[in-house]
C-alpha cells in the first residue's frame, strides 16, 4: 500500500527543484559508449575468423539461433489485432522481445526485460517493487499500460496498475513479448492507452523433455527452477513448471532493509490438436510469495505518523482456456475464458479478487480484399476489501466491477496488398462511468516487402478504479499549533481520462544486415487525474481536536506529450549484432480552468525521463561462448529527486555441452549503488551493483 500511496503523495510533496544531471555526468555519457564500441570492435576483430554460421550451428546441434533481421521483420505478432500478423504489415509501433533476446539479456526479471524495448520507461524502486510506463506517466502503479499474460489481463482494477512483484512468468517459458507503444483500446478496451505488453508463453509442444536451473549471486541470493513436457500420439502436448527465489535488500541509506522478497510458483499448459481446424489450450498457475513492505499510515490518539517495515502476503492463482477453430483459409474464430484469483494483503489493508473472464473473436475474410474482426467481451470482478488501520478504507469494502463490450474492425487493401487502411472501434460500459467508445484509423503502406510507414488515429480511455472513486485516506501532516491531517476522498463523479492519439512511423531493411524503426507520437490528454484542494475545517472525534485538509480526487489536469523513438539493429559482422534505442519525450501539461491542484503538473512531468538510450552488442565467441552486454542512460527525474544516471550489465555464457549452459553476469555495473526512482517513507532506495552465476540443463526430448 505504501508504494500506492507515494503515487498521491508525490503530488502534495513534491519538490519542483527536483535533480538536474551534472557536467560530469553529461560527458560521461558521451565518453562510454564510445569506449565500449572500440573494445566491442577489438573482440570482434580477433573473434571473427573464428564466427560460426548461425544456420551452421543449427545443424550441428546448436539449441540456439539468433534471427537475420528478415527474419525477425517477419515475425508474427497478435497484440495490435488479436490475429497473426507479420511486424511489416502492422500500423503501429511494435516490438518484439523474443526467447533469445530475453535469454542473452542477462535478466532476471520481467521488468528487466522489458528494457530492451525502445519507448519503455523501467525504473527500480526497491528488491520486488519497479516503476514501469510507456511514453510518460510513469509510476510503481501505471494506470494507462495495459499488461497481458497469454491473454490474461493483470490490470488490478483496486489501485489501477500492474503488481509487477506478482507477475513471475518463468523466463525460459516465454516465447515473446509484444509491446505496442501507443494506444490499443480499439481491440483491448479500457487503459491500454499509453501501451500494451503482452507476454506469450510457449506452446506446450515446444517444450518437451525437462529442464532445471540454479542460480544465485548478492542480490538474487537462490533462484530454482524445473520445467517437464511430453505428448501423446493424439496432438496432445503438456508441461509442468515450478519456481521459486529468494532475493535481497536493496541499498538502504537511512539502514533499514525492508525489502526481501521470496516467491514460490508452480503450474501447468495442455495444448491439443484436435484435427485440423481445432486447437485446444488449457494452462494455469498458483504462486505464493512475502514481499517486503515499508509501510505509513496515521494515528488519531497520539497524533502521528506511523513508519513500520513489514511482508505483503501475495498468493493466488488462474486457469485459462482457449478454442480456436479455423472455418476456411482467412477465416477462423476463437473462445477465451480465464479465471483469477489474487489475495492481496499488506500490513495496513487486504484484498480478496475473483475475476471471471469471456472473450470471442471472429475472424472473416470479406470480398473486396477485406479483413474483418469482430467481438464480444465480459468482465465480473467482486472484490473485498479488509481495513486493518482506521485511517485507510475503501467504501463500500465490497465492490463488484463489471465490464461488457463487443468490437469491430475492418481491414481494406489496395493496390495489391500494398496499403491498406484499418478502420475499428470498441464500445464498451463499465459500472463507473457507463459507455466509452474508442474508435481508430490506420494507414499502411508497404513501399516494398522489407519498407512499412505508417500512421494512425486513436482514442482511449483509461476508467476509474475504486481508488478514483471510492478510497478513504487520512494523512498525517503536522501536530502544531494543532493536529492537522491531509484527507484525500474518491469522488463518485471522477471521470474516464481521454486521449486522443496521433502517430506515424517507418520501418526498413535497408541491407540484409541493416535494420531501422523510427515512431513519431503525439498524445493530446484530458480529464488526467488530480487532486482539489479543500478548505481546513475542525473534526472532534477522533479526539483530540485536530484539522483536516480535504482532497478531492478530480479530472483537473489536461495537455500534450510528444517524441519519438528510434531503433535500429546492425550485424556488422558474422557472429556479432549492434541494438541501440533512443527514446525523446516532452510533456506539457496544465490544470484546467477551475482545478487549484499546485503540484500534480510538475509531478507528473517529473517521473518520466525526457532522454533514454540503450546500446546493447551481442557477441559469439569461439568455443560456444557468447559476451553480451547492456549500456544504458536515464536522464533526471526531478519529481523523484532522481539525478540522471548511466549504467552497464554484462553477461558471459558458455554452452558447456548442447544440454547444459553456464551463464555469469553482472547488473548495474559502472557505481556501487544508485536511486532508480523515489521512494516512500525514506528517500529513494538504491539498487545495488550485483553479480550472478546460472546454470541450466536441458534433458530429454526437444
Amino acid at each position: 500500500m505504501t508504494r500506492v500511496l507515494s503515487m498521491w503523495r508525490s503530488h502534495v510533496r513534491h519538490d519542483p527543484t527536483g535533480v538536474t544531471p551534472n557536467a560530469g555526468a553529461r560527458s560521461a555519457v558521451k565518453v562510454a559508449p564510445r569506449a565500449v564500441l572500440i573494445v566491442l570492435l577489438v573482440l570482434a576483430g580477433r573473434a571473427n575468423q573464428s564466427f560460426a554460421d548461425p544456420q551452421k550451428n543449427q545443424a550441428n546441434g546448436e539449441p540456439f539461433r539468433q534471427m537475420s533481421l528478415a527474419e525477425l521483420g517477419n515475425v508474427e505478432v497478435t497484440t495490435t489485432s488479436k490475429e497473426p500478423e507479420e511486424v511489416w504489415k502492422t500500423p503501429a509501433a511494435v516490438f518484439v522481445i523474443t526467447q533469445e533476446d530475453i535469454r542473452r539479456s542477462g535478466a532476471t526479471s520481467i521488468p528487466e526485460v522489458l528494457r530492451l524495448a525502445p519507448g519503455v520507461e523501467v525504473a527500480q524502486v526497491d528488491s520486488d517493487h519497479w516503476s514501469v510506463g510507456i511514453r510518460g506517466f510513469g509510476a510503481v502503479l501505471a494506470s494507462k499500460l495495459l499488461v497481458l499474460i497469454d491473454g490474461r489481463s493483470v490490470y488490478t482494477p483496486l489501485f489501477a496498475g500492474v503488481y509487477w512483484q506478482a507477475q513471475a512468468t518463468p523466463l525460459e517459458d516465454i516465447e515473446r513479448i509484444e509491446v505496442i507503444r501507443g494506444p490499443g483500446g480499439t481491440i483491448w478496451g479500457a487503459n491500454a492507452v499509453d501501451g500494451i505488453i503482452n507476454i506469450i508463453t510457449k506452446s506446450a509442444k515446444d517444450t518437451h523433455g525437462a529442464l532445471a536451473s540454479l542460480g544465485g549471486g548478492n542480490v538474487d541470493q537462490g533462484t530454482s527452477g524445473f520445467r517437464y513436457g511430453d505428448a501423446n500420439s493424439r496432438g496432445f502436448n503438456y508441461r509442468v513448471y515450478g519456481m521459486g527465489f529468494d532475493r535481497g535488500a536493496e541499498f538502504h541509506p537511512a539502514g533499514t532493509n525492508f525489502d526481501e522478497w521470496r516467491m514460490g510458483q508452480a503450474g501447468f499448459r495442455t495444448d491439443w490438436d484436435g484435427g485440423t481446424r481445432d486447437t485446444f489450450t488449457f494452462q494455469g498457475d498458483i504462486y505464493s510469495e512475502g514481499a517486503g513492505e515499508a509501510t505509513t499510515y496515521a494515528l488519531y490518539s497520539p497524533p502521528s505518523q506511523v513508519n513500520a517495515c513489514g511482508t505483503a502476503d501475495l498468493t493466488g492463482g488462474n486457469l485459462l482456456g482457449r478454442w480456436k477453430r479455423v472455418l476456411n483459409e482467412g477465416s477462423d474464430f476463437q473462445l477465451q475464458a480465464y479465471f483469477d484469483r489474487t489475495n492481496h494483503f499488506e500490513p495496513e489493508f487486504g484484498e480478496t479478487r475473483d475475476t471471471f473472464d469471456v472473450d470471442f473473436l471472429d475472424h472473416l475474410t470479406l470480398p473486396g480484399r477485406q479483413n474483418f474482426l469482430w467481438g464480444l467481451g465480459a468482465r465480473v470482478s467482486p472484490s473485498n476489501l479488509i481495513q486493518l488501520v482506521p485511517s485507510i478504507d475503501f467504501l463500500p469494502q465490497h465492490q463488484t466491477d463489471l465490464i461488457y463490450s463487443g468490437f469491430v474492425q475492418d481491414e481494406i487493401a489496395f493496390f495489391n496488398h500494398r496499403l491498406s487502411l484499418t478502420v475499428g472501434t470498441k464500445l464498451e460500459h463499465n459500472n463507473y462511468t457507463g459507455f466509452d467508445v474508442q474508435p481508430s484509423g490506420r494507414l499502411l503502406w508497404n513501399r516494398t516487402p522489407r519498407e512499412s510507414l505508417w500512421g494512425s488515429v486513436t482514442r482511449a480511455v483509461r476508467t476509474p478504479s475504486r481508488l478514483d472513486e471510492e478510497i478513504q485516506l487520512t494523512d498525517f501532516a503536522t501536530v502544531t499549533p494543532l493536529p492537522v491531517y491531509l484527507r484525500v476522498s474518491g469522488n463518485p463523479q471522477f471521470q474516464s481520462e481521454e486521449l486522443i492519439a496521433y502517430e506515424t512511423g517507418y520501418r526498413r531493411l535497408v541491407t540484409p544486415h541493416f535494420y531501422v524503426d523510427v515512431a513519431l507520437f503525439y498524445n493530446d490528454y484530458n480529464d488526467l487525474y488530480s487532486f482539489q484542494v479543500g478548505t481546513f475545517f475542525l473534526e472532534t472525534s477522533p479526539s483530540p481536536v485536530h484539522a483536516i485538509l480535504p482532497l478531492l480526487t478530480s479530472n483537473g489536469i489536461r495537455g500534450t506529450t510528444k517524441g519519438f523513438e528510434v531503433s535500429p539493429d546492425w550485424k556488422p559482422v558474422n557472429g556479432w549484432e549492434l541494438r541501440a534505442s533512443y527514446s525523446y519525450l516532452d510533456m506539457e501539461l496544465e490544470n484546467k480552468p477551475g482545478s487549484n491542484d499546485p503540484t500534480s503538473v510538475p509531478g507528473y512531468q517529473g517521473s518520466s525521463p525526457r532522454h533514454q538510450v540503450v546500446i546493447q552488442s551481442f557477441v559469439n565467441l569461439p568455443k560456444k561462448l557468447e559476451f553480451d552486454q547492456t549500456y544504458r542512460y536515464v536522464s533526471a527525474l526531478p519529481g523523484q529527486t532522481v539525478a540522471s544516471y548511466q549504467t552497464m550489465d554484462a553477461r558471459f555464457g558458455w554452452h558447456i555441452t548442447r544440454e547444459l549452459e553456464l551463464s555469469v553476469g553482472g547488473q548495474n555495473l559502472l557505481q556501487p549503488h544508485f536511486a532508480q526512482y523515489g521512494g516512500d517513507p525514506g528517500g529513494p532506495v538504491e539498487v545495488k551493483r550485483s553479480a550472478y552465476a546460472k546454470l541450466v540443463w536441458r534433458f530429454g526430448k526437444k
